[in-house]
């Protein structure tokens, strides 16, 4: 328990900084020149953009802490890839759709939710689809090296 919240304190920061940063890349594209903080919907349901920023803070720290704890998922040896993909999966999915239904990053509607959903299925199976890629590689690297040691 004491590595899970060790993990999840060094992830809020780096989630803070995540969501940050993808309101700067937002702006640059969509902005017309403005920053754009939060999404307008937020800033209106909590009456003004300072609360509003200061929540989506929260809610991007809390993301963050959340995927550095799940990562020690990945560490479970004695789970089966699966297993680890479907934890990895539903602790992220409990923890993204919660927060982007709150910060109104998705349109609430469940149309908005199943696109939100969709989305979040596909950003999962191609970074997953990366990681088994880069950890096949190595492993055959890794191989190739016992085979035909220098």
């Amino acid at each position: 328990m004491k590595k899970v919240l060790l993990y999840a304190a060094q992830g809020a920061p780096v989630g803070l900084a995540i969501g940050y940063a993808i309101t700067i890349f937002l702006s640059l594209f969509w902005g017309n020149g403005e920053y754009l903080p939060v999404m307008p919907s937020l800033a209106e349901a909590l009456g003004g953009e300072a609360a509003a920023v200061a929540v989506q803070a929260l809610l991007c720290a809390g993301i963050g802490a959340v995927f550095s704890a799940l990562s020690l998922v990945w560490r479970r040896e004695d789970w089966s890839l699966a297993k680890q993909t479907g934890v990895y999966f539903l602790g992220s999915a409990l923890a993204m759709l919660p927060a982007a239904w709150l910060a109104h990053w998705m349109e609430h509607s469940l149309r908005g939710f199943l696109f939100y959903c969709g989305l979040f299925i596909l950003l999962f199976l191609a970074f997953w689809l990366a990681g088994w890629a880069a950890a096949r590689r190595t492993a055959r690297q890794l191989n190739a090296g016992l085979r035909h040691p220098n």
